[in-house]
């Protein structure tokens, strides 16, 4: 069985998974969760977004987030950056590492980011100029890689077309994100087949959502072909805006416990990174999101 012998989780629970809870989350709450990942083992964290805070007020308390935290040396903490401004104000906060966006449906970049999405990549050139001055990694991120909740099934080569200009604009990985969780092993693998035409696999990770129940199956299909980057949110964290009540992130506990049962190493220890997705529940009021976080604690209570 072709399969990578270590898998890097991006952790990304702190952002993607809290930035729409309505409810008001403690600067101290986001901190402990941060410091609690980073004790598990995990050593990519993004911590937060510096974009709009009337748009996101979920994300305006970034700053502090950055600014107050204990940091691990050898941990990422990256920030989601949508413009010049949100790069300077990461810059400013000291993220080791920032994130573009993009998504691969015309539609989607239209609702999410009220532009086309050539209009968006020309506002990324300041971003990754700065960024190249300032000696700081950029990640890029292409939404709707499978299927978008406006336009339906995603062509694969407009995802490769849009991930390799990314790449030529200086991104050194792009996560491949089934944003609606619409994907299935198949469309998973005729992606990464069509991306790998153009960008190495090794500069490829997939950010999968469980909205039908096929997240770890896609996971799992993308490790098979090489890919060694896997993004996920520590409890679940996160749901899908587009398909009401229906989970979004797959979980970190339930990805760490695939890829450990397959012998792949991930330096996570899993004890700590369920007590760290219970902490987070706890402080949301409601029960862990991941199936094998669930199980393990009922076990051992």
């Amino acid at each position: 069985m072709n399969l990578p012998n270590s898998v890097r989780i991006v952790e990304v629970g702190p952002r993607d998974g809290l930035q729409n809870e309505k409810q008001a989350i403690e600067t101290t709450t986001k901190i402990e969760l941060i410091e609690r990942l980073t004790d598990a083992g995990l050593r990519y964290i993004e911590a937060g977004s510096f974009v709009n805070p009337a748009l996101i007020p979920q994300m305006a308390s970034s700053e502090d987030v950055f600014n107050k935290l204990s940091r691990t040396p050898g941990v990422t903490y990256a920030a989601l950056t949508p413009n010049i401004k949100g790069f300077e104000r990461a810059l400013a906060a000291k993220a080791n590492e920032v994130a573009i966006f993009a998504a691969a449906s015309e539609a989607f970049s239209h609702k999410n980011i009220n532009c086309s999405i050539d209009e968006s990549l020309a506002r990324f050139i300041p971003v990754m100029e700065a960024a190249k001055a300032h000696d700081i990694p950029v990640r890029g991120y292409v939404s709707c890689v499978v299927g978008c909740p406006y336009e339906g099934e995603v062509d694969p080569e407009i995802v490769r077309h849009i991930s390799a200009q990314l790449i030529s604009m200086g991104c050194y990985e792009i996560s491949l994100g089934d944003t609606i969780g619409v994907g299935t092993a198949g469309s998973v693998r005729k992606l990464i087949e069509t991306v790998t035409k153009d960008i190495p696999v090794e500069r490829l990770a997939v950010h999968c959502h469980d909205t039908y129940g096929q997240a770890l199956t896609n996971i799992y299909a993308a490790l098979q072909l090489g890919v060694q980057v896997i993004d996920s949110s520590v409890a679940g964290l996160g749901g899908c805006p587009f398909a009401k009540g229906a989970t979004g992130n797959v979980a970190t506990e339930d990805v760490v416990y695939l890829l450990h049962g397959l012998g792949i190493e991930t330096g996570i220890d899993m004890d700590r990174l369920i007590a760290a997705g219970n902490f987070i529940s706890a402080a949301l009021g409601r029960n862990n999101q991941s199936r094998a976080a669930s199980a393990i604690t009922k076990k051992t209570q």
